[in-house]
């Protein structure tokens, strides 16, 4: 379901799901939000939620931005849900320092707050996370680009295709990481686009979607023709920016890499489109989440990390079907067989 902007039209399709609902489901509510509902990442994460919550007998609502970076809408959801009484909260912010007082409203009233793929600033403002080592994902692609260009990396002209002007933490990590498994130094980690290392053209914004891919890519190439690789924050974007490559006929000789691993990627990378892409596994996200809410409302238990971190990490795996020498990967047939579980 779609955020409306009325507050009162939310409250009212919460509770109208909740009277449809069986008594035993009603006694546990909780709340999946997500950036938006038609990036198929998120569509697999609510599957994930969604199946759970009927497992275990949990009434589910579900909310979604209007677009990726729809910040106001994300905030809305979370009153709402606080308002219906629900005992947890599964988010994907799109402003990840800007939720965090509706957040503290949400603990305040009692409510579990669960980080899935996109951690808070600072990532304790929620009560757990369960995300991919997005930093992680990131260097895997940058790893593999530059060991397909070899010596030629040092000369190697990159165009940064991110996801939003206000840089949520889930499109720092990934560009971050992508940079340093390349072999470019790092300014100022906690953001992009600080850069000084002469092979970035630039950084452009997608929102995380195919138009918003092919216009930062043609913006990329009006300013450097000449770009041979492209760093993509998640598939959507690189079926974008293969397409305005396409346009210019560059399309055979520029290294697109990106982050997801949904089954649609993966066909790319088979077919070429995509030379690499880092898989992540939202549904198990989403699941656990779900698990976590139940938990927390039965037994006061919070989730713990994973040891080492400061977040549940559940994997992250390099798809390509040209594996390269000292980077772990697997191919498309077995990242097909995996697409986001």
């Amino acid at each position: 379901m779609r955020i409306t902007t009325s507050r009162t039209a939310l409250a009212i399709a919460i509770l109208g799901a909740s009277a449809a609902m069986p008594a035993a489901a009603a006694d546990i509510g909780a709340c999946l939000i997500t950036k938006t509902d038609i990036n198929p990442f998120f569509v697999k994460m609510k599957e994930g939620a969604t199946a759970k919550a009927e497992e275990l007998g949990i009434t589910l609502s579900t909310y979604a931005g209007k677009v990726d970076g729809d910040h106001e809408t994300q905030v809305q959801a979370v009153e709402t849900c606080i308002a219906s009484g629900a005992k947890g909260i599964l988010i994907t912010a799109s402003d990840t320092a800007g939720i965090v007082p509706v957040v503290q409203q949400a603990q305040d009233a009692g409510l579990l707050v669960i980080a899935l793929d996109t951690p808070l600033e600072p990532i304790d403002s929620a009560d757990a996370t369960f995300a991919t080592d997005n930093f992680k994902a990131g260097e895997l692609i940058g790893q593999w680009a530059a060991a397909q260009l070899g010596d030629e990396a040092a000369n190697a002209k990159i165009a940064m295709l991110d996801l939003a002007a206000s840089q949520p933490s889930v499109g720092v990590l990934r560009d971050q990481g992508f940079l340093q498994g390349f072999g470019i130094e790092l300014n100022d980690p906690k953001k992009w686009g600080d850069e000084t290392d002469p092979r970035i053209v630039g950084n452009e914004v997608t929102a995380g979607n195919e138009e918003g891919g092919r216009t930062a890519m043609e913006n990329l190439m009006q300013k450097d023709p000449e770009i041979n690789v492209v760093y993509t924050i998640n598939e959507p974007a690189a079926a974008g920016a293969y397409e305005a490559l396409k346009a210019f006929g560059r399309e055979e000789d520029v290294l697109i890499v990106s982050v997801d691993g949904g089954c649609p990627g993966v066909s790319n990378v088979a077919d070429g489109v995509i030379g690499a892409t880092s898989q992540q596994y939202p549904l198990l996200m989403a699941s656990k989440g779900v698990e976590a809410i139940k938990a927390w409302a039965e037994d006061g238990v919070k989730p713990e990390p994973t040891p080492g971190l400061d977040f549940f990490n559940t994997g992250v795996s390099l798809v390509t079907d040209k594996p390269v020498d000292g980077v772990e990967s697997i191919d498309t047939k077995e990242g097909m067989d995996r697409c986001w579980g």
